[in-house]
């Protein structure tokens, strides 16, 4: 699930569905790195939960006793159909050819990997992949932390072919409106060009708790004050023109399936490091009377 097809030898990116996951808090004058890998698991009915999470803890344990340097987070869905997605990125093409074949050469951290995926995927419905190509210029006040993050706003846009002018100038409209507003939003758009259609464009958006949003929604009106309304009205002309597809779902961070960088779980190690319920799930194995442990945007 974590894993990825290494994409060397001219291998084909096997992709489709991190975010931001630094290796260490940045400052303001950080760049966000440009590769996002999306890891998209469905998850059977009755399977997610503790059940997927004890599951996913083996390739946190793998990657954690091999000290690995590259990071992840995980969301599980709040809406939509019941879902897991993993976010890992990296600061170009080649960084991430370079960190596929170095787990190809460490032939423990391998074989782990290689156990856990055979084990997780007893729970999935189905696994897909996508890789995405952040958009500065698209994007406004992305944030470049996410260690304090506990929730994932997510929308898909689907561009019309031939289109993308009139995509572009939407983005810049809303990006206009909300700086002329100075409400909170904020979020990091990414093109999808591996795993996707062509025009697919994804926006995310981190919170520290759900009254960001109810504070998005109450903002709604200070940003169609400053639109006014012939900017609403060429709005949603521009949004009927170049969207044929748009979808916005809701996540929550789960710390338990992530691997998180050490700063992060040193600053806040009881959202970051949930030993209890991990440890508490693993009991039930070590007992005479119990069957062995099998080994789920």
């Amino acid at each position: 699930m974590k894993r990825i097809s290494p994409i060397v030898l001219g291998l084909s990116l096997a992709v489709a569905g991190s975010l931001l996951s630094a290796a260490q808090e940045m400052s303001s004058q950080a760049s966000i790195p440009k590769v996002l890998q999306i890891t998209r698991e469905f998850i059977k009915p009755g399977k997610s939960g503790m059940v997927h999470d004890r599951s996913e803890s083996n390739f946190v344990q793998a990657m954690a006793r091999a000290k690995w340097p590259t990071h992840y987070i995980a969301l599980g869905s709040l809406s939509g159909k019941s879902r897991a997605l993993y976010l890992t990125q990296y600061g170009s093409f080649e960084a991430w050819e370079k960190d596929n074949a170095a787990v190809a050469k460490n032939a423990t951290l391998s074989s782990e990997l290689d156990r856990a995926e055979m084990t997780d995927g007893e729970l999935l419905d189905s696994f897909d992949q996508a890789v995405g190509y952040y958009n500065e210029e698209l994007s406004y006040r992305a944030r470049t932390d996410l260690s304090q993050a506990r929730f994932m706003e997510i929308s898909v846009y689907n561009v019309r072919p031939g289109h993308g002018k009139e995509w572009r100038d939407l983005v810049k409209m809303v990006i206009d409106g909300y700086q002329k507003a100075g409400t909170s939003a904020h979020w990091a758009t990414f093109e999808m060009v591996y795993g996707r259609d062509g025009g697919t464009f994804i926006v995310l958006s981190s919170s520290k708790s759900l009254s960001e949003i109810d504070t998005n929604f109450a903002e709604d009106k200070q940003f169609m004050a400053a639109m006014g309304e012939d900017g609403m009205k060429k709005l949603e002309d521009l949004v009927g023109s170049a969207v044929e597809h748009s979808d916005h779902e809701l996540f929550s961070i789960n710390a338990r399936q992530s691997y998180p960088p050490d700063e992060w779980v040193k600053a806040d190690p009881a959202f970051w490091k949930p030993k209890p319920a991990m440890a508490a799930a693993a009991k039930p194995a070590a007992t005479p009377a119990a069957e062995p442990k099998k080994a789920n945007p």
